[in-house]
């Protein structure tokens, strides 16, 4: 209940040249003073780093509109708000997603047009699927089939360059289902001998698509060192 109301008292603000701005000088008498602004400074950390790691396309973000959406809502005063607050959440949520279809488009096209420049490279032999692979060390050994297990060295980048997991910096082997990982790797490690290093280019749609992962943007076309060790016999 303290820590509502002294939120609310963040949001007290007062008339400058037309502007609502957050009153900053402010006394601190009381140990109620002092707890109030130790917790209006965490949340305006809080806020003020998830702001500034936040991507806005249409410009940077408008603190005299967070400051004055804030301040409308804790004080109650529906008259002044520009807004329905039933609505707020759907709105907020349904940016987000827009914004976010919008970066992983573009992040389809830079993939696309990596592909297309990248298939009539030396050595790069681009599958029915659109994987793409270059042979670096070719193997004597089996092939795996769908059923098999595998144990692999890898390095996954980016197309910038960005190193988003590598069983080799780890410096252990990875071992996994041939079906049980990416459809991109499905189908490469079933090209791949024992014993094969291969350099492979995967499309998004063969990758993690408009999901993405935490490291992985959406719709992100993908590189990988795939070493292949063994097929690992139960």
């Amino acid at each position: 209940m303290m820590a509502t109301v002294c939120v609310a008292l963040m949001g007290m603000a007062v008339t400058s040249c037309g502007r609502q701005v957050v009153n900053t000088n402010v006394s601190l008498k009381t140990a109620v003073d002092s707890v109030c602004y130790a917790i209006g400074m965490n949340y305006g950390n809080g806020l003020g780093t998830s702001l500034k790691a936040e991507t806005f396309s249409g410009g940077q973000a408008n603190m005299d509109a967070l400051i004055a959406g804030f301040v409308t809502s804790v004080k109650g005063d529906t008259a002044a708000m520009k807004m329905e607050l039933a609505d707020v959440q759907a709105f907020i949520q349904q940016y987000f997603m827009a914004e976010q279809a919008k970066a992983g488009e573009a992040t389809k096209t830079e993939g696309e047009a990596f592909l297309a420049a990248n298939k009539s490279k030396e050595g790069v032999i681009t599958t029915e699927s659109g994987l793409q692979y270059k042979v670096l060390t070719e193997g004597k050994g089996a092939k795996p089939t769908a059923e098999d297990k595998v144990k692999v060295h890898y390095t996954g980048k980016l197309l910038d360059g960005t190193v988003f997991d590598s069983s080799v910096q780890r410096g252990e082997p990875a071992t996994f289902g041939v079906t049980g990982v990416i459809a991109g790797w499905t189908e490469v490690l079933q090209i791949m001998p024992v014993g094969s290093k291969y350099q492979v280019w995967i499309p998004s749609d063969l990758a993690y698509g408009p999901r993405g992962t935490q490291s992985i943007k959406p719709n992100s076309t993908l590189e990988f060192e795939v070493e292949l060790l063994e097929i690992v016999k139960e």
